[in-house]
């Protein structure tokens, strides 16, 4: 089967290329998953987006990605509901040393037009009463951060890509990648044979896997993540809660129910994605300290996902000249579905040979050439 383009992972960021890409004209793009499309770390997310960040970068993204998400609804011309909500982050200080960078990423964020501000612990506790007073110094907010449904919102994407053309293969994993003088010949699944020479790795925590098979060393690894949610209850809070320090994040959702998330940067780096007894026991520990008023909730379920971890915690976008042809959208660490429309963006300019909406160097796979040590975005949980 011949195809102009093959985009290697369903889930939010390789339906916003193949949509974005369709939307400039480009004919011939075919997407295919292991699974179906937001099977991976998409549909596992907590599905916050937010652009309180510590780097120039990430905060420029983020703000792109919310800007399309306050429109996506009418753009994407999407019956459903996407249940996007801009009830802002809370981010907690809890030391004097995340309280004095917590200062500097403020004062990047207006200046990059967010608007994000510093809190007092007194100003924190008006916009989420219920925190324990004990359990921070200050914090940062910004209104227009939020949450949306990650299932629908790549619905939306996935639906209007059809409607321009994009074709779907699903339940279909690529195992070769056929490359003759640094070119991309085919591609090989488990169901057929691909004839391109354009290829998007968009295959999220197997994105590694899938550079080996083009023989291109792509620095990201899988590291395992896991979220619980509760039973619903009335709403009494607005903004996603976050602590770097204490690693959780934790949200009241449109249901009704909380769901919270927290690293686990200490286990294999692997594929894994089972939910564990550790997790529970140290989630619910640390949200009675934070938030001790939903103690008494009972979890309904938990499960495990996936983040995709570049060495800097930052996306790793564009082509490289290890493989003409070859483009990447991954290493997002942990913020893939809110950056998602950006990125959708930007790889339809790189792969049209456009000029891009941003400076592309930060987030090329060559910025990792010889280096050992790298600015990291220190604003993950």
């Amino acid at each position: 089967m011949k195809t102009n383009l093959l985009i290697i992972g369903a889930g939010i960021s390789g339906v916003s290329i193949a949509y974005n890409l369709a939307k400039k004209g480009f004919k011939g793009i075919h997407v295919v998953d292991k699974g179906y499309f937001t099977n991976g770390a998409t549909g596992r997310c907590g599905a916050g987006v937010r652009q309180q960040w510590a780097t120039e970068t990430n905060c420029l993204l983020a703000k792109a990605s919310i800007e399309f998400f306050e429109k996506a609804k009418e753009i994407l011309n999407y019956d459903g509901d996407l249940e996007f909500k801009q009830e802002g982050y809370l981010i907690l200080a809890t030391t004097k040393e995340e309280h004095d960078q917590f200062t500097k990423n403020v004062k990047l964020q207006n200046k990059l037009g967010i608007p994000a501000k510093q809190l007092t612990k007194e100003e924190a506790l008006k916009i989420v009463p219920h925190l324990n007073p004990d359990s921070f110094l200050s914090a940062t907010f910004c209104q227009t951060d939020g949450h949306l449904n990650p299932f629908k919102m790549t619905e939306a994407y996935y639906l209007a890509a059809k409607k321009l053309g994009v074709t779907f293969s699903f339940f279909e994993e690529v195992v070769e990648i056929i490359v003759n003088n640094n070119k991309i010949e085919k591609v090989v699944t488990t169901k057929k044979t691909y004839e391109t020479n354009r290829v998007i790795n968009a295959a999220g925590g197997y994105a590694h896997e899938v550079g080996k098979l083009a023989g291109v060393e792509i620095p990201v690894y899988s590291e395992n993540h896991e979220i619980l949610v509760t039973e619903p209850v009335e709403k009494i809070q607005g903004p996603m809660v976050i602590s770097f320090s204490k690693n959780i994040y934790c949200q009241q959702v449109p249901h009704g129910g909380f769901i919270m998330g927290r690293s686990n940067p200490d286990v294999e780096h692997n594929h894994d994605v089972e939910s564990t007894w550790d997790f529970l026991d140290k989630m619910a520990k640390t949200v009675v300290d934070i938030l001790p008023v939903i103690g008494n909730l009972r979890v309904v379920r938990q499960w495990g996902g996936s983040y995709n971890m570049s060495p800097d915690r930052q996306p790793i976008l564009g082509g490289t000249d290890q493989l003409e042809g070859f483009y990447m959208a991954c290493g997002f660490s942990g913020h893939g579905f809110m950056l998602a429309p950006i990125v959708g963006i930007l790889l339809s300019e790189i792969v049209m040979g456009e000029e891009t909406s941003f400076e592309m160097a930060e987030l090329s796979i060559d910025r990792f050439k010889d280096k050992t040590e790298f600015v990291i975005e220190k604003s993950v949980v």
